[in-house]
């Protein structure tokens, strides 16, 4: 029972932050979404069952799982706000490591994001 609360509490938190990400620029939603699906497939077959059927954020999840696929717009949409977050770090008073480690990261990160395939087979 305590398992289940657990994987229950983690889906809710993460569809809270995906919700978040709905409204506030920059915070992504889907990648909060897959996240939320995952721990109810462990805990909360109804809610990964609504996310899976989403009218807007279904066809993302199922496309992840089915394909490990992500739209283009979506890695436009994150290289966008990765260049911005650079940009901010660059012109920030943040220690020099974190200069070059976070847009490092980043850039790693992109890399494999343009690397996933695109939903239709255009990746």
């Amino acid at each position: 029972m305590i398992k289940i609360l657990l994987w229950r509490t983690l889906a809710l938190l993460t569809l809270a932050l995906g919700m978040i990400g709905v409204v506030v620029p920059g915070l992504p939603t889907v990648p909060f979404l897959l996240l939320a699906a995952w721990a109810g497939t462990h805990g909360w077959p109804r809610l990964e069952h609504w996310l899976l059927n989403h009218p807007r954020y279904g066809f993302s999840i199922r496309q992840w799982r089915e394909h490990g696929a992500v739209s283009r717009r979506a890695k436009v949409a994150a290289t966008l706000m990765m260049a911005l977050s650079v940009l901010l770090i660059t012109l920030s008073a943040a220690p020099l490591l974190v200069k070059i480690s976070v847009p490092a990261f980043l850039c790693v990160t992109l890399i494999w994001l343009w690397k996933r395939p695109e939903p239709g087979g255009h990746g």
